[in-house]
């Protein structure tokens, strides 16, 4: 028989406590290492807490609609000999009496990528309608208050908005699994739209399943966990924002050669002095002259919200997608200051080590290209915020000065907007403003 630990609630962020929406497990259930246990919401997004450890659970600690926070414990997991000799070498409490016999472990913190999913509708526990709503065949399993399925196959259900009380399970025991949920949602889909929710504006028809194998050799993979995630959020923000993209170009031939010119102190302070912090100072200033840029717009949509803070996210390409790391108090920081702690934050997105705080807050974006190439683009607005500044490949072109044709750097700059809080004639205003920020970097003293 393996030893018992509990798990132990890990640090979800900057929250005292967090509402329980979901447990994903029940006694008896086996995990594997990384499964989700259960579903946390803040008044921000949700998160799933994974299992420290595989095993199988032994006894649940909490209830839906508990409030937790961190060390809170979850649950008793019994865990093979093995892996409870790593837990007990990896322990640095003092043992209590009792834990000759239980011991206790944190479970990973959750994927910061999680912490930036949105709080886009699902079904909650008491909804009575899933999102994917009933048709022949697929009526509540009679006597099944809690659906048996794997933990995997509960967040499968999860993302595709099924609810498991209308599948029935075909695995031992009435057990749900991954082709049972698939095989719902194709009944749903073919059962006619009438099924479906009525009245939603964002209920688009689904495309053709098309058997690609048909035509040559294919190879299938899944999304990793942070596409899926803002592939969600973008896909709400589309949906949801009307969006307007202004282009427009600034001239950053002096801005340039300063920053090489600064690049030799820089180093000796070990800080690589790239464009982005002269861009960042930029769009602060633009910011706060403008504050329009600065608002979130109210969840009824009836006010705005401004803010008097500075929190500039940037978008950081990663091995296993995009993330949005937010710098804070930008219109406070020095060029240098604003340098290092891009270093870190990117060097932590990379590595897989943002923490949920990392990412919260932001109150404008910029999404940089320029690093690989392109003339423009059109970014999606990062809602709740209002714009994103886009930024595509700097290029010599020849500017007219009155007289003659000069060589000037140009930096192409995408400007998408919330038509709803910015109008048009603002979003010329702001590149405007922005371009004359970075011709004249000096202006930012006055």
């Amino acid at each position: 028989m393996g030893k018992t630990t509990d798990v132990l609630l890990p640090d979800i962020g900057d929250f005292d406590s967090v509402e329980i929406i979901e447990i994903l497990v029940a006694e008896g259930d086996e995990v594997a290492v990384e499964d989700s246990l259960l579903t946390l919401e803040s008044d921000k997004a949700t998160m799933e807490i994974p299992s420290p450890h595989a095993g199988v659970i032994k006894s649940l600690a909490v209830k839906v609609g508990d409030r937790v926070g961190k060390d809170a414990k979850i649950l008793t997991l019994e865990v093979s000999g093995e892996v409870a000799e790593e837990v007990a070498d990896q322990r640095h409490d003092v043992p209590t009496p009792a834990a000759e016999e239980v011991e206790s472990v944190q479970a990973p913190a959750p994927a910061a990528n999680e912490e930036a999913e949105p709080t886009y509708p699902q079904r909650r526990p008491g909804d009575k309608e899933p999102l994917i709503p009933p048709v022949p065949g697929g009526e509540p399993v009679a006597g099944a208050k809690t659906p048996h399925a794997s933990p995997s196959v509960r967040r499968f259900s999860r993302e595709l908005g099924v609810d498991l009380h209308l599948v029935k399970g075909s695995g031992p025991k009435g057990r749900v699994t991954k082709d049972d949920v698939q095989n719902f949602v194709k009944r749903s889909l073919q059962g006619g739209q009438a099924a479906r929710t009525a009245g939603s504006p964002f209920d688009l028809p689904a495309g053709p399943d098309i058997d690609y194998s048909k035509y040559g050799e294919i190879e299938t993979q899944p999304l990793n966990r942070i596409k899926k995630i803002s592939g969600a959020h973008l896909h709400r923000c589309w949906l949801s924002v009307p969006h307007v993209t202004q282009f427009d170009e600034a001239d950053i031939t002096e801005l340039e050669a300063f920053r090489k010119a600064q690049k030799a102190s820089a180093e000796k302070q070990d800080v690589r002095l790239t464009f982005m912090p002269f861009l960042m100072k930029a769009v602060a200033a633009a910011m706060k002259s403008m504050p329009i840029f600065n608002a979130a717009l109210s969840t009824d949509g009836d006010s705005l919200i401004y803010r008097h803070y500075v929190h500039v996210g940037v978008a950081v390409d990663t091995p296993n997608g995009l993330v949005v790391p937010v710098i804070r108090d930008v219109d406070q920081k020095g060029v240098f200051e604003l340098a290092r702690e891009l270093m870190t934050i990117s060097a932590k997105a990379r590595e897989g080590k943002l923490l949920p705080a990392d990412m919260q807050g932001g109150c404008f974006s910029i999404s940089s290209l320029g690093g690989i190439g392109g003339t423009a683009f059109t970014p999606i607005v990062n809602a709740p915020e209002v714009a994103i500044l886009g930024v595509s490949r700097s290029t010599m072109k020849p500017v007219w000065d009155g007289e003659a044709f000069q060589p000037r750097l140009m930096l192409p700059l995408s400007l998408s907007y919330d038509h709803r809080v910015i109008d048009g004639a603002d979003g010329v205003r702001f590149t405007t403003l922005l371009s004359a920020l970075l011709q004249d970097i000096r202006q930012l003293l006055l």
